[in-house]
């Protein structure tokens, strides 16, 4: 893309000549030493004489700015070649996007664009005026536009981007043209922003086509909101990641991708590159996600065609190869390094249970707010495409989440088809992404995911058992004895399923009633405040921990609950604690560091069931 800049200089010829005289007359003298002298200062000649660096396109200041200026733009329609569209300046929208963030509105010409409109993808594409860089074209008027109208984030707004990354020393940017913009001429300033106001209400942040490859269409319609949400539109088959070379360099207006996932399954986000240099780009003119540091993997992409559309034009895009990795996610646009190796969440699903056994792997980006998003979708689609036997299928899911420092994040539970229409997979993807979220969201410590790993065996049938009744085979005990809770449960379809579970009384128990909770696994998580915890500040060992307390679906439990204070510190807790001990801890009462309870749950048993459990009832023993 950029040559090194040429060191010849008039007196290298005479240097090179007088040194060859002179040392074939005198070779043995001190002459020799003399030529490698000069020889030495032959650099330093050059360089005084040549440009320490390439020539650079100057910026143009919004200062400079006037409507009824015109000038071109750079953007892809097909291929990877950047092709110029005409602009005409229409004015500055002072403070539009927040204080000192203007936009300057512009007004595409050519019958491409006017026949596309502003397309999904084209955000960052550049403009240029007599030459100089202006800024990306980055926002465009909502859909059904008559006219092919955008905003242009101004180029000095961008350039501060570099200065928050901090992934490497900063350094002066300063921009080149690898593409040279065409001829254009210029009108006499005029003002022309007056009556502009009211455009700010329908002005928004073009779009960055969001390609799922691999993905069902269910899995898209389910999570497309999510992303929407985050300023991305999902496309499917709108093409694909490839591992296919692209020789050709990335220059001003050459479409570039944010890699979300790779492998078996991918999802990419593209737009077009503002500006290139030797060690970075600046794309978009627009946040893609606004998450400031990031580490995502930047590919090139090639654009099959642009299908226009009145109500959302977008580009086709093929991602091609990587080249390094974005570092800012500003407001102002995205910041990637050359050569950067992201880190990435390497992901192994397997699939038994089918006529065919599936295995996938593939690598989801490691970043707080949208790896749990990424999990989700991910899971749910391949769950859906590995699933032969229709809605009624059931999951058991045996999994770990590997984090560096800490133990595994196990993963066992059960998963069925809700009564509201709810499918399976959605309830494993909704487990998947809680996990992710929990030990992403710690006021302490950024976790390092070194891995995911999931296996599901599948049951073409509907298992899910409802709590119906439950008893003790006594109505008192003494504290010691051991009773028998009877319990009976209604499989979806099928016949009536008892269950007697022995449970020892403790001999700490009290006279009077004793309560005892039969219940599932969220039934009784919430009794013991688990949930409640997470809503703490809770460093990401606890965290963790917690998560491995929680109890699994496809079990019976039967707690008892006896009615003294029971403390929890963290992910630890301390029932059944005496009057005193609370009194020499009353001082972390009513903070984050401490929670009590007024039951304590002193003992527990449990039988396994093959189903999804549902439903609890609270039954009591009077205690003699």
């Amino acid at each position: 893309m950029h040559q090194s800049p040429s060191l010849d200089c008039p007196l290298r010829g005479w240097l090179t000549r007088l040194c060859k005289e002179k040392c074939v007359v005198c070779m043995k003298h001190f002459v020799v030493a003399r030529c490698f002298a000069l020889f030495l200062l032959l650099p330093v000649c050059c360089l005084a004489q040549t440009p320490a660096s390439k020539p650079h396109t100057p910026i143009m200041p919004l200062s400079e700015v006037r409507a009824g200026m015109h000038g071109t733009a750079y953007t892809v329609f097909e291929g990877v070649k950047p092709e110029p569209m005409d602009v005409e300046i229409l004015g500055v929208l002072r403070n539009f996007n927040g204080p000192r963030t203007d936009l300057i509105l512009v007004r595409l010409l050519g019958s491409k664009p006017e026949y596309t409109g502003v397309v999904a993808g084209m955000s960052g594409s550049p403009v240029y005026v007599d030459g100089k860089l202006v800024g990306a074209l980055s926002y465009r008027i909502g859909a059904f536009s008559k006219e092919p109208i955008g905003g242009v984030t101004p180029i000095e707004q961008m350039m501060e981007i570099n200065e928050f990354d901090r992934s490497q020393p900063a350094k002066s940017v300063t921009p080149s043209t690898p593409v040279q913009p065409a001829a254009s001429t210029t009108s006499a300033p005029g003002q022309g922003d007056a009556g502009l106001g009211d455009i700010t209400k329908i002005l928004k942040p073009i779009d960055a086509p969001l390609v799922f490859s691999g993905f069902s269409e269910e899995a898209i319609r389910q999570f497309s909101p999510q992303f929407a949400a985050m300023g991305m539109t999902p496309v499917m088959g709108g093409g694909s990641v490839t591992d296919e070379k692209q020789p050709e360099p990335i220059e001003p207006g050459s479409s570039v991708s944010m890699v979300l996932v790779r492998g078996d399954l991918d999802i990419a986000a593209t737009c077009t590159v503002t500006y290139a240099d030797e060690e970075r780009l600046l794309a978009c003119g627009h946040p893609v996600l606004q998450f400031g540091a990031v580490d995502i993997p930047m590919n090139k992409a090639r654009v099959i065609t642009t299908l226009a559309s009145p109500l959302n034009s977008f580009k086709i895009i093929n991602t091609t190869e990587p080249i390094g990795s974005f570092v800012q996610d500003r407001h102002t646009g995205i910041l990637g390094r050359f050569g950067q190796t992201p880190e990435m969440i390497p992901v192994t699903l397997s699939v038994h249970g089918t006529p065919q056994p599936r295995e996938y792997h593939y690598e989801v980006l490691n970043n707080p707010q949208l790896t749990p998003l990424a999990m989700m979708v991910t899971l749910f689609s391949a769950l859906q495409n590995a699933n032969d036997y229709g809605s009624e299928v059931t999951y058991h899911i045996n999994g770990k989440i590997r984090v560096g420092g800490y133990p595994d994040i196990s993963l066992q539970n059960m998963f069925a088809p809700a009564d509201g229409g709810t499918p399976a997979a959605l309830g494993a993807a909704l487990l998947l992404g809680d996990r992710f979220n929990r030990i992403f969201d710690n006021p302490f410590s950024r976790p390092k995911v070194e891995g995911v790993k999931l296996e599901f065996d599948v049951v073409p049938d509907r298992r899910t058992a409802h709590l119906e009744t439950a008893r003790t085979d006594v109505t008192e005990a003494r504290p010691g004895d051991e009773i028998v809770v009877e319990a009976v449960l209604r499989p979806y379809r099928g016949e009536r399923i008892i269950r007697h579970i022995p449970i020892k009384i403790p001999t700490s128990a009290p006279q009077g009633n004793l309560r005892i909770l039969v219940s599932d696994s969220d039934s009784l998580d919430r009794t013991r405040h688990i949930y409640s915890n997470f809503s703490r500040r809770l460093d990401l060992g606890s965290t963790i921990a917690l998560l491995n307390k929680e109890h699994a679906n496809n079990r019976l439990y039967v707690s008892i609950l006896e009615p003294n204070p029971q403390a929890m510190i963290e992910d630890k807790v301390m029932p059944t604690l005496p009057l005193s001990v609370m009194n020499v801890m009353e001082g972390l009462r009513g903070t984050q560091d401490m929670m009590v309870v007024g039951e304590s749950a002193v003992s527990e048993a449990s039988t396994p069931l093959d189903y999804v459990v549902s439903g609890s009832q609270v039954i009591s023993v009077a205690i003699k």
